[in-house]
């Protein structure tokens, strides 16, 4: 009898001790918070990476910040990095019929605001598709008209080198799985990024609000008043 209480209590002390590790300390009980924790606490920056990518003109006939339509060929650190500016990043496909519409919604609504005549804002939006066999320039330029996209604060890109697809969504934790229906299973959300092109805070994709306020307060940090 004995025996058997002494064992029952070493199997559920090992199964508290495993579940503690798992969870760091029980701090964190999904991989997806984890993942939000370590950014927050050690920003990741963002590997090389060449972009394919386009927009549709402001109402204006207003070219993006780049003085043209596209981004090809330009790469995704230098189109993150610059003074005085933060991006609001989320990784789609263009054939989603789910989680994606809601990333196009959000950005919609994030949109609205950074182009604003009050926001006199820095912050810029950009989509990535982790589907560059699918997704090509007319595909990605479909999806931009679709949202109404101003490249003037909205860019929709792909990366179409496999390796450098793979290094960026394996520095920034992005899980990518085929569904089985020609489609992908994936983790949704709002990466904000730095003006060094760093990651460092991630938000739920419903969290439009949060992650549009945790950006302006990095843009506010470094250009006060």
């Amino acid at each position: 009898m004995l025996r058997t209480v002494l064992a029952s209590a070493a199997v559920a002390l090992l199964g508290w001790l495993s579940a503690s590790w798992l969870t760091e300390g029980f701090d964190v009980f999904t991989a997806e918070g984890a993942r939000r924790r370590a950014v927050a606490t050690v920003p990741v920056p963002a590997p090389h990476a060449t972009l394919l990518g386009t927009g549709i003109e402001g109402i204006n006939g207003v070219k993006g910040v780049n003085g043209t339509n596209n981004v090809n060929g330009e790469s995704l650190q230098s189109l993150l990095a610059a003074p005085g500016r933060v991006t609001i990043v989320s990784f789609i496909y263009t054939r989603c019929p789910s989680v994606c519409k809601a990333l196009g919604s959000s950005f919609q609504q994030l949109q609205a605001a950074v182009s604003a005549p009050t926001s006199g804002s820095g912050i810029q939006l950009l989509s990535i598709s982790f589907d560059p066999a699918h997704d090509d320039m007319a595909q990605l330029h479909r999806y931009a008209t679709l949202w109404r996209a101003d490249p003037r604060h909205w860019h929709v890109v792909a990366v179409p080198d496999a390796a450098q697809l793979q290094a960026l969504l394996k520095a920034w934790q992005v899980v990518v799985i085929p569904d089985g229906l020609g489609g992908f299973e994936h983790n949704a959300a709002l990466l904000v990024v730095d003006a060094g092109g760093r990651l460092v805070r991630i938000f739920d994709e419903a969290d439009s609000g949060a992650a549009l306020a945790f950006a302006r307060s990095l843009l506010q940090a470094t250009h006060p008043g």
